[in-house]
């Protein structure tokens, strides 16, 4: 090959990763585009809550309950700030989360009924911090249908948390 050639190359390749040395590096945002906010619950029965979007942010929390109801109030990249039940607010990883709708009970107690009419047969009483599932909260009227464990009813829409005022799910 002959030298000038050779050394066109060389100045063209070494113009090229200098280029890209100063290029900015832009990350791949993968925001979900789902609504926010939004409730979903958790993955695992172990899931770090982080002080922020990554992995070199300190754990301040460690919730130790499957399907524990979450709201996410921020995305970045892979990463969702939360909000429990309580307040506290913090970064979980995207993959811990689940789309599933659950709810905490937060009342001391709450009534599962056979019906969604208070006159109907009482199936159960369910204690205060009881993760169930929501099956659905027609708009026809103002309660939801959950369940905990083996026990599936009605309940008023009152005394748990993981659904908004006048969301419906059918």
């Amino acid at each position: 090959m002959p030298r000038i050639i050779r050394k066109f190359l060389h100045t063209f390749v070494a113009m090229a990763i200098l280029g890209s040395i100063g290029a900015p590096i832009v990350a791949s945002a993968q925001e979900s585009g789902l609504p926010i906010p939004r409730f979903v619950a958790l993955r695992s029965d172990k899931v770090h809550l982080r002080s922020g979007p990554g992995l070199r942010y300190p754990k301040v929390w460690i919730y130790q309950r499957r399907n524990m109801p979450m709201e996410v109030i921020s995305e970045f990249d892979t990463w969702r700030k939360v909000r429990d039940w309580e307040g506290s607010e913090g970064w979980v990883h995207q993959s811990l989360l689940l789309g599933s709708r659950h709810v905490i009970v937060t009342a001391d107690t709450i009534t599962l009924y056979s019906a969604a009419d208070e006159n109907a047969r009482k199936i159960a009483l369910v204690s205060n911090s009881v993760i169930g599932k929501i099956e659905t909260c027609p708009r026809s009227v103002d309660w939801c249908q959950l369940q905990f464990g083996d026990f599936e009813g009605w309940a008023p829409r009152q005394g748990y948390w993981g659904i908004y005022d006048g969301e419906y799910i059918e």
